[in-house]
């Protein structure tokens, strides 16, 4: 008999419609809880209202009716578990004043209990009630200017404190590299990165520091030519031999150093007024040429023909080729001529001095030299010009930058004589030169930061700051392929600094290179 049991509950346990003999679902002793009691209808719908009001939508008013069958309708609204239906707003508490905050809460308290007061105790005397008040306002403007707030009524009690005022632009931060996002090592410039640290630092002993000087140049056979005290030296930066070229006599020096554009010919100017050419690759000088009264302090050279800017203020221009060098003689300036430069195309001469002048000089007619008076007088610099830099894609282009009491990087178009641009550097500017890989340009500079600049040209947007030295950068040169500069500063170091690198991927593109035009006089020395 047993087993006929066994069976009919089996049979009972398959079947899918029908009731069952187990226990009620779990959803059917709610529905009959329901149902039955009263008192959890009354609490039902005050748990729907309550949470429906507290959401900020407001309760379905339902009225209880009754059914075709007789039966009492209850609302079946699922209350709102989370107000307005979203996720909560959770404040950054690390960004709330908390003491503005509570101040503002307990002056609202304040302001009522005082009301309430003043109206229970209406019987005090009027004097007693002004000194109140004014003792009152006397701690809430205390409070007020403690608590920085201008008008309390008008500020939200739950507000995020203002941003830290910026620090000023001579200021450095030591702790820089420790939050910064970049890295300390490079600059990213567009789509390259610049490198921010010297790559190598040269010891310089008495390099002397004179702003008018020009006592360093980089040679196209990759030698630099550097005046410490009354020798000059030559480093080669290939093989890193150092020699020594001249050493002056006591109390004499070298004030300006040039390199011709091809080959190992080096012009010297001296403290005398003279300039010596010198065959580096024979250690041999060549010969001497007068024409100064005053120290030759900048040279520049026009294949054959060099020009040296001295003391005295006049401009020579020297024929290396013939006997009597002495071309011509150029009078625009009333003061020492410290900064020199021929153009890229060598139609223009360009000439700074400390008598806060850049004179423009075409070439002459000739085809020999510069006419006697300038093409263009610029006087807009406060200070005495030495940067002078041509701009190698725009020959007509020509960059100055003044000293201390200027400190502008202007930028000229000598075809009309107009000033294109003016850029307040902030600080001395030393010396200007244009990269040939990148449409940027470098500036030396001195107090308060000794920094090279590199600008993106020609908005002048700042790249990068290349710091290292600590005092005022006075010479730059760069390399013959156009990717290194080379600084010297009066901290007695020079340090090279690979931030014009070509980019690789353009550099298997067939582009021709960027030299400069030759001169029609550009002949070799006899």
């Amino acid at each position: 008999m047993s087993q006929f049991n066994f069976v009919s509950d089996l049979q009972n346990a398959l079947i899918m419609d029908g009731e069952t003999r187990g226990p009620a679902p779990r959803w059917k002793k709610k529905l009959e809880a329901s149902l039955n009691g009263s008192a959890n209808t009354t609490r039902s719908v005050l748990s729907v209202s309550y949470n429906t009001s507290f959401s900020g939508v407001q309760a379905p008013t339902k009225t209880p009716g009754k059914s075709s069958d007789g039966k009492t309708k209850r609302s079946t609204t699922t209350p709102t578990k989370t107000p307005g239906g979203g996720d909560r707003f959770i404040p950054n508490r690390a960004a709330t004043n908390f003491e503005l905050a509570h101040f503002l809460v307990n002056k609202d308290n304040g302001d009522k209990s005082d009301e309430e007061n003043e109206k229970a105790t209406t019987s005090n005397s009027n004097e007693s009630n002004v000194q109140a008040s004014a003792h009152k306002g006397e701690r809430q403007k205390l409070i007020s200017e403690v608590a920085q707030v201008s008008d309390s009524k008008e500020g939200r009690i739950l507000c995020y404190q203002n941003k830290a005022p910026a620090a000023p632009e001579s200021h450095n931060n030591p702790l820089k590299v420790v939050y910064s996002i970049k890295t300390p090592i490079s600059t990213k410039s567009g789509s390259r990165y610049i490198p921010t640290t010297s790559e190598r630092i040269l010891d310089a002993p008495d390099f002397i520091n004179d702003y008018y000087l020009n006592l360093m140049d980089w040679s196209a056979d990759n030698i630099v030519a550097v005046a410490l005290g009354s020798c000059v030296y030559l480093w080669n930066a290939q093989t890193g031999n150092i020699e020594q070229l001249t050493e002056f006599e006591e109390g004499d020096y070298a004030g300006s150093l040039s390199w011709i554009q091809e080959g190992q010919i080096l012009a010297i100017g001296n403290s005398t007024g003279a300039v010596e050419l010198w065959d580096c690759s024979k250690v041999k000088r060549l010969r001497v040429m007068d024409g100064h009264s005053a120290r030759v302090g900048s040279l520049a050279w026009n294949s054959f023909l060099v020009s040296s800017g001295s003391r005295d203020g006049t401009i020579v221009h020297h024929d290396v080729r013939s006997r009597e060098h002495k071309l011509s003689s150029l009078a625009g300036h009333t003061q020492e001529v410290c900064g020199l430069k021929w153009s890229t195309d060598f139609k223009y001469l360009a000439s700074g001095g400390n008598d806060n002048l850049v004179n423009v000089w075409s070439a002459a007619s000739s085809g020999v030299g510069t006419a006697s008076d300038p093409l263009h007088k610029f006087n807009d610099h406060q200070a005495a010009v030495r940067a002078l830099a041509w701009c190698p894609w725009q020959p007509s282009t020509l960059a100055s930058g003044g000293g201390t009491a200027d400190r502008c990087i202007k930028f000229w178009n000598v075809n009309n004589g107009s000033l294109m641009k003016s850029v307040d550097s902030k600080s001395q500017v030393c010396a200007l030169l244009f990269s040939r890989h990148y449409k940027e340009l470098i500036s030396a500079h001195g107090f308060a930061n000794n920094q090279l600049t590199i600008w993106k040209y020609p908005t002048m947007v700042k790249q990068a700051d290349l710091t290292g030295h600590t005092s005022r950068v006075l010479q730059m040169a760069m390399s013959p392929d156009g990717s290194t500069v080379i600084s010297a500063g009066a901290d007695e170091t020079l340090r090279l600094w690979n931030c014009f690198a070509p980019d690789p991927l353009a550099a298997k593109k067939a582009v021709s290179n960027t030299k400069a035009k030759q001169s029609v006089f550009r002949q070799s020395i006899r």
